[in-house]
């Protein structure tokens, strides 16, 4: 391969000085086919990666992936591109532990660059009460298998000069620092894991909305769409805060509600945050992109619609709780917001399980956690769909658990949706 084939610095100067006319599309556009043995509905993070372990992991490859608008274009796009694995509670703490590990070999996995920057984050705590629950998280990370630093506050001082330390209402006292943690771009991420699909067989559908989902007897038989109807044995659901209306299609009502949660971004500046910062008195994150721009968000919206786009008052919100944080970015002009659209369950925690209905799977309810769970729960939704049976990590992810009360509240904060 020549030095301007391919993927190169040399091969960019050169497209940008010739109109970039001569990049190919790195996945196929194929045409449906009238049956598959398996359908992934949702062309997100989660649907993809879900595709590419089916292809790689179990061998099927006579799969569709169906996505009503392009690839992507979902909340894999709509997110601030944070990856961890600092979870408390058993059930939790094992899967995003896993989730991470693939996280770490994920470039070499798909030979594609996702800009995964372990850069490390820092949860802060500002009372005696939160610096002992920071103890316990990382307590519980460490016997894990995870990293976890506690962080008085003058080596935190030293980390992280810019807070507003003495702050009358809020005083840093210190902080759970996840040094593995980090973050990732979220759109390669999807990128990555469509050619890895692709390369493996699987056909990519865009622009291919399923309106219906086909049952007989019990059993799921295929998919209605807009580009015709589409025979299967298996179909999974992964379609984030749509999961409501496409269960809806099935006669299901999921334990889910969609709500919009707001990101945003300020111009590019010089090197300034070297972390992915966390408020622990208000509900407020923060990190500089490659680019510069400091991407940061807070609270969902609070109540419950299908619009991805936010209100003013947790625009108001997030401002104040960063301001309050670190003053120094007061100034900073932001540039845009967005929202993405999520399915908060009950307790905070996600679902990947089979449904009453034969062949149906159902992959939901990642409220804040989506974007760094998207290789584990592709590894496991893949399992799930192959052998019928949950992978270990997720074996608390079971749709029946809101009926037993074997919930997993890992904030604390009761079963209440808009809590988490």
């Amino acid at each position: 391969m020549g030095i301007f084939s391919g993927y190169s610095g040399l091969r960019v100067i050169a497209e940008g000085l010739t109109g970039n006319k001569g990049w190919k599309p790195v996945w196929r556009d194929p045409a449906p086919k009238d049956s598959y043995d398996a359908i992934i509905i949702g062309g997100g993070g989660h649907g993809l990666a879900t595709a590419f372990y089916l292809a790689k992991n179990h061998g099927m490859t006579n799969i569709a992936v169906l996505e009503k608008g392009y690839l992507g274009s979902g909340n894999i796009g709509r997110n601030t591109t944070i990856v961890r694995a600092n979870y408390f509670l058993p059930g939790n703490s094992e899967f995003y532990s896993h989730s991470l590990k693939l996280w770490e070999g994920l470039e070499a996995e798909l030979n594609y660059n996702v800009m995964h920057s372990q850069r490390g984050i820092i949860n802060l705590f500002h009372s005696d009460g939160q610096r002992d629950a920071a103890a316990r998280r990382g307590n519980a990370m460490v016997n894990q298998g995870d990293d976890a630093v506690l962080l008085d506050r003058p080596r935190l001082r030293r980390m992280l000069p810019y807070l507003d330390f003495d702050n009358a209402r809020f005083p840093v006292m210190g902080g759970l620092y996840h040094a593995r943690g980090g973050t990732a771009r979220h759109d390669a991420v999807a990128w990555g894991y469509a050619r890895g699909a692709d390369m493996r067989g699987v056909d990519l559908i865009q622009n291919c909305e399923v309106t219906g989902i086909d049952i007989h007897a019990g059993r799921v038989t295929g998919v209605q769409t807009t580009r015709g109807p589409i025979r299967a044995g298996k179909v999974g659901m992964v379609t984030a805060g749509r999961s409501g209306q496409t269960a809806a299609m099935a006669g299901m009502r999921l334990p889910v509600e969609s709500h919009v949660l707001q990101a945003f971004v300020t111009e590019g500046l010089k090197p300034a945050i070297d972390h992915v910062v966390t408020f622990g008195m208000g509900h407020f994150y923060i990190s500089q992109s490659d680019k510069g721009g400091l991407v940061f968000g807070g609270d969902i919206d609070m109540y419950a619609s299908y619009a991805q786009r936010g209100n003013l008052p947790a625009v108001e919100h997030v401002m104040e709780a960063g301001m309050a944080l670190m003053p120094m970015i007061g100034r900073a002009r932001v540039l845009r917001s967005w929202g993405g659209i999520m399915d908060m369950t009950p307790d905070g925690s996600p679902i990947i399980d089979k449904t009453p209905i034969e062949g149906l799977f159902v992959d939901c309810g990642w409220n804040y956690g989506g974007f760094k769970a998207v290789p584990a729960s592709g590894w496991c939704m893949a399992h799930l769909m192959a052998t019928g049976e949950s992978h270990e990590v997720a074996r608390r992810f079971r749709l029946n658990r809101f009926e037993t009360g074997h919930l997993l509240d890992e904030e604390g904060t009761g079963s209440q949706h808009n809590l988490h």
